[in-house]
């Protein structure tokens, strides 16, 4: 029995079970078993296709390869280690009367919800159930965004939903152009929208369809990525929204949306002779990075800060997946497992300070090294490890797209110099008076779950100096599987 079962029943049954007792005071303590149930059916999958190969699943309708095995597996980790730091956070919400006993019920049972729908979307095989996936993700974060019911957290919430409903329905448009050719290639009596099935015969597939295809779902899940000009949605659910809310948001919901795109993408590169996806991934890409690094030096909130570090960081995986080839796709996979790791690491260092602090404005949270020492350098380390200061995992991952850039594409080099300049500069000068500036704040009253915190940021140190023999076959075999 495949251990995909249980990835995908565990969540959906602990959405159901928190929906009735998700206001009990243990229900913290659900949520982390559900989660850890989750992480653990994870590895067994991983073990099960390291052993036997790539699977299929429920006559076809779910496929499990080296694309999205770690993939699956990273989220069921990070969503283990965000409901573990979810329990002290929600905790002093409840207590500074933000969270009502109804609001945890949401809370908890969309969170299990949320990660079904993305362990959904990286598991399945057939593309229109990636497009559900992609609209229930959306419609649960709808929820957990505006769970506050504050004026600010609703329009957050309404901006969301509208921007990102708009480009779902240009994804799903684009689900539907791919499906007309893949009636052209097989015939109406044998039309798929399987992706294993229309894998092996991309070459058939009508050029004139499928580039148009592409554009329509390159701005439609874009606009979950948070690209820019599509990214207006992203500062303000980060903000608005509780903190874990904000960690899986970066740390997994964005790696969703890369991954429907990167699929879409094998099956366009197939049918062209052209290498127009990979283009058009690398002006959104690098728009994206530039962008976002000028509007870090204009941010005050924390949150918002780091949100447009998330769609620098974004922008930069879309880049080198739009180069390809080996080593830029490599270094695209690697950097999204580390962005993952160190961004909500970040997230969770800045959940306890901002609750401390009674604020997000950046100027008036200070001496976080004297008011808790772990949060302090959880926040500077997060933080110089996301800038890609060696020898952390971003600065590998970094270098390869960097010097990938300077070989293939020459002319993009000096943007991406400037951006990622700009981007260090911008943030380093206002998280270091935030850590180690003067404060009269007291410690914190309840002990900061931080575990998290230097598990993810010592993981992303070992994948800057070590990448274990069997992740780096995945990314090896991924990578290949890419193409490009």
């Amino acid at each position: 029995m495949s251990a995909l079962y249980f990835v995908l029943g565990l969540p959906l049954a602990g959405g159901l079970a928190l929906a009735f007792i998700g206001h009990w005071s243990r229900a913290r303590d659900v949520n982390v078993v559900f989660s850890l149930g989750t992480f653990v059916a994870a590895c067994f999958l991983t073990a099960q296709v390291i052993n036997e190969g790539p699977q299929y699943v429920w006559d076809r309708q779910f496929f499990i390869d080296p694309l999205n095995v770690f993939l699956v597996t990273l989220t069921a980790f990070v969503g283990l280690t965000t409901a573990i730091f979810s329990r002290p956070y929600m905790r002093i919400e409840q207590d500074h009367g933000k969270m009502t006993p109804r609001r945890m019920q949401l809370y908890h049972s969309m969170y299990q919800l949320f990660s079904f729908t993305m362990l959904l979307g990286f598991t399945t095989n057939n593309l229109g159930i990636i497009w559900v996936a992609m609209e229930a993700a959306t419609l649960t974060t709808v929820l957990l965004v505006s769970v506050y019911r504050t004026s600010a957290s609703l329009e957050a919430a309404w901006k969301y939903f509208i921007l990102c409903g708009v480009g779902i329905a240009q994804a799903l448009f684009g689900t539907i152009l791919v499906y007309m050719a893949a009636d052209k290639a097989m015939g109406l009596d044998h039309a798929s929208l399987l992706w294993s099935d229309l894998n092996g015969i991309k070459d058939q597939l009508d050029p004139a369809i499928m580039t148009l295809a592409f554009v329509f779902l390159l701005v439609g899940y874009g606009t979950k990525i948070g690209l820019v000009p599509l990214h207006s949605w992203l500062p303000d659910a980060h903000a608005e929204g509780p903190t874990p809310v904000s960690a899986v948001l970066s740390g997994l919901l964005l790696n969703v949306a890369m991954y429907a795109v990167l699929r879409f993408k094998v099956l366009t590169d197939g049918a062209l002779d052209s290498n127009m996806a990979g283009q058009l991934m690398m002006g959104f890409g690098l728009l994206s990075v530039v962008v976002a690094a000028f509007f870090l030096s204009r941010q005050k909130d924390v949150k918002r800060m780091f949100s447009y570090s998330s769609i620098e960081h974004m922008g930069l995986i879309t880049f080198a997946f739009g180069m390809g080839g080996p080593v830029a796709n490599f270094a695209g996979l690697l950097h999204m497992t580390v962005h993952s790791l160190v961004k909500s690491a970040i997230f969770f260092t800045v959940g306890h300070a901002t609750q401390k602090a009674g604020t997000q404005v950046m100027s008036e949270i200070r001496g976080l090294i004297k008011v808790n020492p772990t949060v302090g350098w959880g926040l500077i380390l997060g933080v110089m490890a996301i800038l890609g200061m060696p020898p952390f995992g971003v600065f590998a991952s970094e270098f390869l797209i960097l010097t990938t850039a300077m070989r293939d594409q020459p002319w993009a080099t000096p943007f991406l110099f400037l951006a990622l300049g700009v981007a260090f500069a911008s943030m380093l000068v206002r998280v270091l008076p935030m850590v180690f500036g003067d404060t009269t704040l007291k410690a914190l009253a309840h002990p900061p779950a931080l575990i998290p915190v230097f598990l993810h940021l010592t993981l992303g140190l070992v994948l800057g100096l070590y990448i274990p023999p069997y992740l780096n076959a995945w990314y090896v075999q991924a990578a290949r599987l890419l193409g490009g």
